[in-house]
């Protein structure tokens, strides 16, 4: 007796399964210009590596003798893959099928996968699109009744969070509890034009009289400057790409550390250019991006979240082949203040990196906070000292280099308090509680004002504090540890990184990562 029966019966569900909505809604969402989950799984992943779990698991339609005549699969496919030959989770929402919302889902599959990526510890993707997995107003109907809100299994996202790398790929409207999941990851990407994020959508906030097409509501450039959104790129085969690098540099789970790279880049590469790269003029800014490229492994950087809290650039890189987490002040954004939203950006990254056991370099060249009104209106200096808090509470080597400004509170968070970290200055480097620019007026205002020649005698002060102020002074009160000449940074950053590897401890840290 064999049970080939059975096993044509589950091959012929499975065909159906594969249909996903019907031909029709198939070819609407081809239409739009938009690949359909299991297009977008078999892109992403290695080839014929996708091992679907649940694919049976779905809507059936019987005859009177109980014979199957129809299957609609659950609109949420998850499974086990392959990236580039690493193991990962990946579960994403069928569109075809009521938009992926409640009404054609079963939620014990999205439970399902985000059990099997936390308890195998291996990274997960999430594909996003529709309400992921969240209801609808016809799910009363379909349901018979009204439920009252819970989000089941939330608190396997919440754990996550602080025990494997979650990215979240948002590939189309997105919308309620499919917006959370998008929120909620370490790296998340739109698609611009295609993508729109938003709690509600157009049809529910006109009810408050505010009449906006989805682009206007929750399109890629919102997102991206209220850093609801890390990335938005052209095409999805760009956002597979942009996830597949992110991935790169962390390990499968906070049990394990980041695989170093073949070194392909010389640590002691010198460029002469560094030595004039911050111009002697206060007044006068430089691009901090050619200095990062300059100083890290070729090709190596990848930046995280470019548009939001844009006075600190972050991102990932290689220093002699070790992933490294990388911040620099960026002087075209405010000056390098440190604002409200730059203050959140510090906070997530430096919680990705303590989470992952990933050291960080920090180029240093802040003012200070944010002042003024704005400033005030945006509770910048409580967001500040969540910032601060969470670079005081790392445990992941660390080392700042000052390359132009450090001042003040910001200016003191280069550092995570009395504990050791390597530190180093450019010779173009200058620090203080305020910046002599503005600051002498307020303290020297009897001395000018009583002057006989108010513009010399505010020109003498400045000449003579700014020999106090000069770097090699603090150097001789061991108030900065070394001074060292722009080129040598790239050797002294992989000698860092080199020496910062046997440090690296796995385990969950002290305090579990929140969105």
């Amino acid at each position: 007796m064999s049970w080939e029966k059975e096993l044509k019966e589950k091959q012929i569900r499975e065909k159906f399964s594969e249909k996903l909505g019907g031909k029709v809604r198939v070819q609407k969402q081809h239409d739009a210009g938009r690949y359909t989950i299991r297009e977008r799984i078999n892109i992403l992943t290695d080839k014929c590596s996708f091992n679907e779990v649940g694919k049976l698991a779905g809507n059936a339609i019987y005859d009177e003798n109980n014979d199957l005549i129809d299957f609609k699969g659950s609109n949420f496919i998850f499974g086990k893959a392959k990236i580039n030959g690493r193991n990962i989770i990946v579960g994403g929402d069928d569109f075809t099928l009521r938009g992926g919302s409640a009404d054609a889902s079963i939620k014990e599959k999205h439970l399902k996968c985000e059990q099997m990526a936390l308890s195998l510890n291996l990274p997960l993707i999430r594909i996003v699109e529709g309400s992921g997995g969240g209801g609808s107003v016809k799910t009363i109907e379909t349901t018979g009744r009204a439920n009252v809100p819970e989000v089941d299994g939330w608190n396997l996202v919440v754990e996550s969070m602080g025990t494997i790398p979650r990215v979240a790929l948002g590939l189309g409207s997105v919308a309620g509890l499919g917006a959370a999941h998008l929120a909620c990851s370490h790296y998340s990407v739109m698609v611009k034009e295609k993508s729109a994020v938003f709690v509600a959508g157009p049809p529910v906030v006109e009810q408050i009289g505010q009449k906006l097409t989805k682009n206007e509501l929750g399109g890629y450039e919102i997102q991206l400057k209220s850093g609801a959104v890390d990335e938005a790129v052209d095409t999805e085969e760009q956002a597979f790409d942009a996830a597949k690098k992110f991935l790169s540099y962390l390990p499968n789970s906070v049990y394990q550390l980041s695989d170093r790279l073949t070194p392909k880049d010389d640590p002691n590469r010198a460029s002469e250019w560094l030595l004039h790269a911050i111009p002697k003029n206060i007044k006068s800014v430089y691009k901090i991006r050619p200095i990062i490229l300059d100083l890290v492994d070729k090709n190596s950087f990848f930046e995280i979240g470019k548009e939001y809290g844009k006075s600190v650039v972050t991102g990932f890189c290689r220093l002699n082949g070790w992933s490294i987490a990388l911040m620099a002040s960026d002087p075209y954004s405010y000056g390098g203040c440190w604002t409200s939203d730059t203050c959140k950006k510090v906070q997530k990254f430096v919680d990705i990196a303590e989470t992952f056991h990933l050291p960080v370099i920090y180029l240093v060249d802040c003012p200070g906070f944010q002042v003024g009104l704005d400033a005030e209106k945006k509770g910048t200096i409580k967001e500040g000292v969540r910032a601060m808090s969470a670079i005081w509470q790392t445990k992941t080597p660390w080392m700042s280099i000052i390359i132009r400004n450090c001042f003040g509170v910001a200016g003191a968070a280069h550092k995570r308090g009395s504990s050791f970290i390597s530190r180093y200055a450019w010779p173009s480097a200058r620090w203080g509680s305020l910046p002599l620019e503005g600051g002498i007026e307020a303290a020297y205002r009897s001395d000018i004002e009583n002057s006989v020649d108010p513009k010399a005698e505010l020109e003498k002060i400045t000449t003579r504090l700014n020999k106090l102020r000069s770097p090699l002074r603090s150097a001789e009160s061991f108030l900065i540890e070394e001074i060292i000449d722009p080129r040598n940074t790239r050797k002294i950053m992989c000698e860092f990184a080199d020496l910062s590897a046997p440090l690296r401890k796995t385990g969950i840290t002290n305090r579990t990562m929140r969105p």
